[in-house]
């Protein structure tokens, strides 16, 4: 009498999940919900008033489209136009006029006010009134000096009339117009930036300078074989925040010249304004902006790949 054996039970080749791993994954679940809870009023936010601004001004672009009518599809004609038109290239050499006065002073200027903070004046209420300039709309402060500067009544004039100087037509000159502008921002944003800049000379370790020190190297050759290469990642993202801002000056402009004399302070933004509410001419001044924007990814990519703001000779 032969026998039956049963043959055991073969194993499942997948284990059961763990309970604790089914506890992680369901709080990681939890945390990603929380998580787009928190994020989904920015998003609306974003893609409200960015990301559908942004694609129906590039289709605008295509078009020809005044307010009162419906877009009229035109293909590349705007961007055509553009290029043979005169005071778009005017427009631009006059932006690139002030970015060049703007961001070079303003560099300049906030670098030295980073530097003696950091070294001099350690005051928190000093940090804190080099930030007021900025804290004031820039339409005030565009009224202000421009009241200061007004060729008649301004005090600026008043002076140089008592020191026995020609009055200066500061916003009412083309030679002094940009210039003006120039500083008039360059007031405004120094603070600013010499606050940034401060920050980045505070993430410098302190030894570094006392090694330096202890090799007998001068202020000097200090700042520029320390103080510039640690501090390039910092002194990249200002240049790509100052330049792109620099390259949207509008409201110093339409407060104080509105373009003139002579075209001779019509920005780009400005350009780009006055053919949107002025002309009626919204598909001409997407293609404007549209340009623009491309212009200013490249002057970013550009900056970030030169200065090589990614990296740090910390590392």
């Amino acid at each position: 009498m032969t026998t039956l054996t049963k043959n055991p039970p073969a194993r499942s080749s997948q284990r059961p999940a763990r309970p604790g791993k089914v506890r992680r994954g369901i709080s990681r679940i939890g945390d990603l919900r929380i998580a787009l809870l928190f994020i989904a009023p920015a998003m609306v936010g974003f893609v409200a008033f960015y990301l559908v601004p942004t694609l129906r001004g590039i289709y605008l672009s295509f078009t020809e489209y005044s307010i009162l009518g419906e877009p009229e599809w035109i293909g590349v004609k705007n961007y055509t136009a553009i290029f043979g038109d005169e005071l778009f290239w005017n427009a631009m050499g006059v932006t690139v006029q002030y970015v060049a006065l703007n961001i070079g002073f303003q560099t300049a200027i906030a670098l030295g006010l980073a530097l003696l903070m950091h070294r001099v004046a350690k005051s928190t209420f000093i940090r804190g009134a080099l930030l007021l300039p900025f804290l004031v709309a820039n339409v005030i402060v565009a009224l202000l000096w421009f009241w200061m500067l007004d060729y008649q009544l301004g005090i600026v004039n008043e002076v140089i009339s008592w020191l026995g100087l020609p009055r200066i037509a500061f916003f009412g000159s083309e030679q002094w117009a940009i210039p003006t502008i120039a500083f008039v921002n360059v007031w405004r944003h120094m603070g600013y930036t010499a606050l940034l800049i401060f920050a980045g000379l505070q993430s410098i370790p302190n030894h570094v300078y006392e090694v330096a020190s202890l090799d007998g190297a001068s202020p000097t050759r200090t700042f520029w074989s320390i103080t510039m290469p640690l501090l390039r990642p910092v002194l990249a993202l200002v240049l790509v925040v100052t330049v792109i801002g620099s390259f949207q000056v509008f409201d110093t402009v339409a407060v104080t010249t509105n373009g003139g004399p002579v075209n001779a302070s019509r920005v780009i933004q400005m350009y780009i304004y006055q053919k949107a509410f002025g002309e009626s001419d919204f598909g001409y001044a997407s293609a404007l902006s549209v340009i623009l924007f491309v212009i200013l990814a490249l002057v970013a990519f550009i900056q970030m790949k030169f200065l090589k703001g990614n990296e740090s000779d910390l590392d």
